[in-house]
């Protein structure tokens, strides 16, 4: 992440969650949907029950891990951003159940999960293959990665993102390329889905979404891999 970007998501950490309703307005839904949503998914691949180790990673003020921690109680739900001020905003409640840290020294070496929810294309295309695979220590055997990411062959996506002030000069990350860093940081199993399909006032066609999977139309999408270590 360049210097100036960090030193952004320092300055709108404060009112981080106005921006992001506003920059999403186009598709006539708020920050929670889609923060929901990515909670959802991650329930579909693990079921209601999941109660492993999970790492948010760039976890940003907590909005995901928020509700990660109450969708998944019996989870340990832990944070990593390289904001700072970012970290300062998390909830009190939240810090209490789990471990929040700009270090990733700090971090533990046995998550069951690390969700990357839409950070990738903040940090420098340079950067990120050593980023994912820094993670990969940081996963327990058989354990998963889920990485969300925009979708940059959508056009609605291309607007939202070039519009954004929290977006400002991004690089926004073909899904070849984040499969490419998953499978070179030595994951295995790799998965790509579409995700997003339909605005607000399509709403009434969103039970269709986990069928379109495979239509690289949807406004994210989602990569996953998985550890696989054995003696």
């Amino acid at each position: 992440m360049k210097k100036d970007e960090l030193e952004n998501f320092d300055k709108f950490a404060h009112d981080y969650k106005e921006i992001l309703d506003q920059s999403l307005k186009l598709g006539g839904e708020k920050g929670e949907y889609f923060t929901k949503y990515k909670a959802d998914y991650v329930e579909r691949c693990f079921g209601k029950g999941f109660a492993g180790k999970i790492l948010d990673y760039g976890c940003g003020i907590g909005l995901l891990s928020e509700v990660l921690s109450s969708q998944f109680p019996k989870a340990i739900v832990d944070g990593f951003d390289v904001s700072i001020a970012s970290i300062e905003h998390l909830s009190a409640s939240l810090k209490e159940k789990g471990h929040f840290t700009s270090d990733m020294n700090l971090l533990s070496k046995d998550y069951d999960l690390i969700v990357i929810a839409n950070v990738l294309h903040h940090i420098e295309p340079s950067e990120r293959e050593g980023v994912i695979a820094k993670l990969y220590q940081l996963v327990k055997n058989e354990g998963k990665i889920i990485i969300f990411e925009h979708n940059p062959f959508n056009p609605m996506t291309r607007k939202i993102v070039r519009e954004s002030p929290l977006d400002k000069g991004v690089v926004l990350l073909p899904f070849p390329e984040t499969l490419s860093h998953l499978k070179r940081a030595g994951f295995k199993h790799l998965q790509l889905n579409y995700i997003v399909f339909f605005p607000k006032f399509l709403s009434k066609l969103r039970w269709l979404e986990p069928y379109l999977s495979w239509l690289p139309l949807g406004a994210q999408y989602t990569a996953i891999g998985q550890v696989e270590t054995y003696a």
